[in-house]
């Protein structure tokens, strides 16, 4: 099948997109104390040179104590990094690249392999990261109030160094998703609650937040995840009608962009359709959406950090599911993260100059 449709341009508030692939945000470590570096600057650059259409950063984490658990995630806040940030997007917007920052609290986490630690113990809803998992503080209704502030402030930076839209990371069992998911909030009080819509609540109003500190014609996206790194086969949503009780008030405080992340984005959300996440999540509440998962390659994601190495795979599948008006944008990870000019060849048709993943990818920038 052609994959003509999906150079075709994508225009929404400030999105002017020559075509409609996405870098995915994939952490990199490569930002000691949380400071973007020049490769960083060049490792962006060079898949904007290499035509992708929009660019999401790496998760960068917001101005909150204990948000991170890696020292090597950069930060997006502090002069330093923000420094950094601004070198990145000048750069980027130097070959004719668009670009967004992935914004990110983890919450409670696993302590991180490296023994780093961040100074104050983790934050999350109900101090659990999975059932039965604690490792960190829960949240007063003040540290909330004030995290929200921060994804509010991040958002408003990016706009201010001239970043063309943010994403907020909702989904892979990182914060906002710990509100998400009834095993990890046993909240009581206005951010807990026993349907997935009251549990929204802390997601809505950090979106309010956002849109409050952007205005209203700035594209803001959204990331989120059925799964859970630690449960592939859950569903926080588990009918059309959920979903739309989850993501439709997102959208109406001003979400433009739905993220729709999958581990394979050919496996169908519910029974008795084949729409995915991102074409069910469309379908319910006529936002554009992103799909993603294991786009051209033959294995997933997760499938990687095991040591499983990956093979170019078709676009068929892919591109008539666009062609039916499923989602509006493709986002791609493993591919980028091994080749810069992943979405060039695909362009021109050249397929045999396609290569695969391997896990080595992982422990560098590559540049060309």
């Amino acid at each position: 099948m052609s994959t003509t449709n999906l150079f075709t341009p994508f225009n929404l508030k400030t999105l002017n997109l020559k075509n409609r692939i996405v870098m995915a945000p994939m952490t990199r470590s490569f930002s000691p104390n949380g400071i973007p570096t020049d490769e960083v600057a060049s490792y962006y650059q060079k898949r904007a040179e290499g035509e992708v259409g929009l660019i999401l950063s790496e998760g960068t984490v917001i101005d909150r104590p204990s948000s991170s658990n890696d020292g090597n995630v950069p930060h997006f806040y502090g002069e330093q990094a923000l420094k950094g940030w601004q070198k990145v997007i000048n750069e980027v917007h130097a070959v004719g690249g668009q670009m967004g920052p992935q914004i990110w609290h983890m919450g409670i986490m696993d302590n991180h392999h490296s023994g780093w630690v961040p100074p104050v113990p983790f934050e999350g809803p109900s101090g659990l990261n999975r059932p039965d998992f604690n490792n960190g503080n829960t949240m007063s209704e003040s540290a909330i109030e004030d995290t929200i502030i921060a994804f509010g402030k991040a958002a408003a930076d990016a706009k201010r160094l001239g970043f063309d839209t943010i994403e907020i990371h909702g989904a892979h069992g990182y914060l906002i998703d710990q509100f998400f998911r009834a095993e990890t909030n046993l909240r009581t009080d206005i951010y807990g609650g026993k349907t997935l819509k009251e549990r929204n609540r802390f997601a809505v109003e950090v979106v309010k937040e956002i849109r409050k500190q952007v205005g209203n014609d700035f594209a803001v996206i959204m990331r989120f995840s059925q799964f859970k790194p630690s449960d592939y086969n859950y569903k926080l949503a588990k009918t059309p009608q959920e979903l739309d009780s989850w993501l439709t008030p997102l959208v109406d405080a001003g979400v433009d962009i739905l993220h729709c992340s999958q581990r394979r984005f050919w496996e169908p959300e519910f029974e008795k359709s084949d729409l995915n996440f991102a074409g069910w999540a469309k379908k319910v509440t006529g936002a554009a959406t992103i799909t993603v998962g294991s786009v051209g390659l033959s294995g997933d994601f997760f499938g990687a950090f095991a040591g499983e190495s990956s093979e170019p795979a078709s676009l068929d599948e892919l591109t008539r599911r666009f062609d039916r008006g499923d989602f509006d944008l493709v986002a791609v990870g493993r591919p980028l993260l091994s080749d810069p000019n992943w979405t060039a060849k695909i362009k021109s048709g050249k397929m045999d100059q396609l290569v695969g993943f391997s896990k080595e990818a992982l422990a560098e920038l590559i540049l060309e």
